[in-house]
């Protein structure tokens, strides 16, 4: 039976490269100068982390960050900015989280969609990811475009299309 999978995934490696080109730019900005800006790839892998002496910086280096992501091929809906909090001094911390896999709302949101859609497709949960089925080619390219012109604040990703 043919199927395709929508998933979330975001590539790593030009996360990285995205931040350090972010602490290149800070380093060599002239309103950064002695502000102890810094960026760096959470310990756990699925976050950056931004550090700066005030909001204003560290929004300036937010907005830094979210154009060399973009220039990365990174989308910016699974790039998730919580607020800056303070650290103590006169630091402010920012945590961005990566987004990985589909929330399980969402994912229950897409397979809401399509079964009100009235396509002849069947779409499960697996996981982090969702497994659309069904008897023609036709219908589950439908039930993609369907799913595409949706917004789910989310950035999905098709793939594994088998006959």
């Amino acid at each position: 039976m043919p199927s395709f999978d929508i998933f979330s995934k975001v590539d790593l490696q030009e996360v990285d490269n995205a931040v350090n080109q972010t602490g290149k730019e800070i380093a060599q900005r002239y309103d950064f100068r002695g502000t102890d800006t810094r960026v760096s790839v959470g310990e756990d892998k699925k976050s950056i982390v931004l550090v700066a002496n005030g909001e204003g910086r560290i929004e300036a280096a937010a907005e830094i960050l979210r154009v060399k992501l973009v220039k990365r091929g990174v989308p910016l809906a699974a790039v998730e900015f919580e607020k800056p909090e303070p650290m103590g001094g006169m630091k402010v911390k920012q945590v961005a989280k990566l987004q990985e896999g589909i929330p399980t709302e969402k994912a229950k949101e897409i397979v809401k969609l399509i079964k009100e859609s009235k396509i002849k497709v069947q779409a499960s949960i697996q996981g982090e990811e969702l497994r659309v089925t069904g008897k023609s080619r036709d219908d589950l390219q439908s039930a993609m475009q369907l799913v595409r012109g949706h917004d789910f604040g989310a950035d999905l990703q098709f793939g594994n299309f088998r006959d």
